[in-house]
């Protein structure tokens, strides 16, 4: 059996996504800058899903960091005390995103933003009892910027070798158009509801990945995207508790963990490479790196305890998520307006 092997184009993308996160991560934590998350997932979101860089790319970008700001600025500061007004307002943003995700076009600002504002929603409304959201909105805001620069210095140390072909997105129907936004929507509602309702507050990585699940927008594709999900996040925590006994107690250094956090991204950005650059179970792994590090490592801190409880919240959310897909996927194909085209 033939293996298959990265490509020279390839190649240059996994040092791209791995040199990115982990001088996001190396700022963010030099800096001593809060919410370390974004410095290092945004450089493996944005050189992950889309393998070039352009000005439609970098708009799209700013765009969603623009549009997710102004909308927790504006939300939470007018209707926090207001829950089901808030949960409504959410609603219709998360219907806007997965609009755009859904026809295509702009896919990458729908992505990006839903994955922005689910963290940002989630954090602002822990920051009662006089503590300001303004400085979640602008870590998140100096994230982008830092992401875009290294993501130009990325192409500029690691180009490609050969010219890529374009993706072609496929015509959809409007009925399946109607079906993708609506039950992707109310199940990212359902999620930031019930994360709220039980106070969820240590489980910001269990709330991403029933988000990211909705990333196929159909129930046939989030049955699989969940599976790999799940296994992604599994071997990414174990690997990260391997992490863990190489650091001891020297995660003050910040060489240590950043050579292995560049290491372990690097190895695995092949497998997300060679599956065509979607979401899938080479993305769960990099990504669980990014958010165990970005969120859970630093100077006294380890990653024994957020290892083993992400992969059993993020588990339980998966689960959760794809029973309210599956019921939204029924209950829409049951109307001829909004049945999607994989129906049978």
């Amino acid at each position: 059996m033939s293996v298959l092997q990265l490509d020279g184009n390839g190649l240059r993308q996994a040092l791209r996504i791995a040199t990115g996160s982990a001088l996001g991560f190396s700022l963010a934590k030099l800096m001593n800058w809060p919410n370390g998350i974004f410095f290092t997932v945004y450089p493996m979101l944005l050189l992950g899903l889309v393998p070039v860089l352009n000005m439609h790319i970098i708009r799209q970008f700013y765009a969603g960091a623009v549009f997710s700001a102004l909308f927790v600025l504006v939300v939470q500061g007018l209707f926090a005390h207001l829950p089901v007004v808030m949960t409504m307002m959410s609603f219709m943003a998360f219907a806007f995103l997965f609009y755009q995700m859904s026809r295509g076009a702009n896919f990458l600002f729908g992505a990006t933003t839903v994955v922005s504002l689910s963290i940002q929603l989630h954090f602002s409304t822990y920051t009662g009892g006089g503590v300001s959201i303004y400085p979640l909105i602008i870590s998140n805001a100096v994230a982008v910027v830092v992401t875009v620069v290294f993501s130009m210095l990325m192409h500029g140390l690691f180009p490609d070798v050969a010219p890529r072909q374009g993706r072609v997105m496929p015509e959809k129907a409007k009925e399946s158009v109607r079906h993708e936004v609506l039950l992707c929507s109310t199940v990212a509602t359902l999620s930031f509801v019930v994360f709220q309702v039980f106070d969820l507050q240590d489980s910001i990585s269990a709330q991403a990945a029933s988000v990211l699940i909705l990333f196929s927008l159909c129930w046939k594709a989030a049955g699989m995207a969940a599976w790999q999900r799940a296994i992604g996040t599994l071997i990414g925590c174990n690997l990260a508790l391997v992490a863990q006994l190489f650091l001891y107690n020297h995660t003050d250094i910040l060489i240590f963990p950043a050579l292995i956090l560049w290491i372990l991204t690097f190895i695995f950005s092949r497998y997300h490479i060679i599956g065509g650059g979607i979401p899938g179970v080479g993305f769960g792994i990099i990504t669980t790196f990014g958010i165990l590090f970005g969120q859970s490592l630093g100077p006294g801190q380890d990653l024994v305890y957020s290892a083993l409880y992400r992969f059993s919240s993020v588990s339980v959310a998966i689960l959760l998520s794809l029973c309210a897909v599956y019921i939204m996927h029924h209950i829409l194909n049951r109307f001829a307006m909004t049945r999607h085209h994989t129906f049978d």
